[in-house]
């Protein structure tokens, strides 16, 4: 799929609903989830609201085998989430010059309920993740 950065909503693309706004934007709910790399695995969660908002997205898994946040039941009642399976994490991707140089925010994952679309930034209470993960490790 290809998309350009002017281009209007297409009415097609996966529209997730935030249940809140993510902190700084208070006036962004409404996203549309786009495919960079026809994988699933890069995406932009382009505001609707706002046309020219984007974040870089993609599921952990792709750098972080192991990250396995845990969800509490506020963020489970207010997503309606019924069973494991309907829940798909996404972590905020904040690219550098190159590889090595981009990070993630696994402190703050958004969290999106796939079977009704529903979807929040959850800030976790660790000491384990950051707001900046590097991507590689270091060599």
């Amino acid at each position: 799929m290809t998309t350009t950065f002017d281009a209007a909503p297409d009415p097609t693309l996966p529209v997730i609903d935030l249940v809140h706004p993510m902190p700084g934007f208070p006036e962004d709910t409404h996203f549309a989830l786009v495919d960079l790399d026809g994988s699933g695995g890069l995406c932009s969660m382009r505001s609707l609201d706002h046309p020219d908002l984007r974040f870089l997205v993609a599921p952990p898994h792709l750098f972080f085998p192991d990250y396995a946040p845990e969800l509490d039941d506020v963020t489970v009642e207010e997503l309606n989430i019924a069973s494991a399976e309907e829940v798909m994490v996404l972590v905020v991707l904040n690219p550098g010059d190159s590889l090595p140089t981009s990070t993630a925010n696994l402190l703050a994952p958004v969290v999106l309920n796939t079977a009704n679309r529903r979807a929040c930034q959850v800030i976790l209470e660790d000491d384990e993740h950051s707001v900046s993960t590097p991507l590689v490790a270091a060599s």
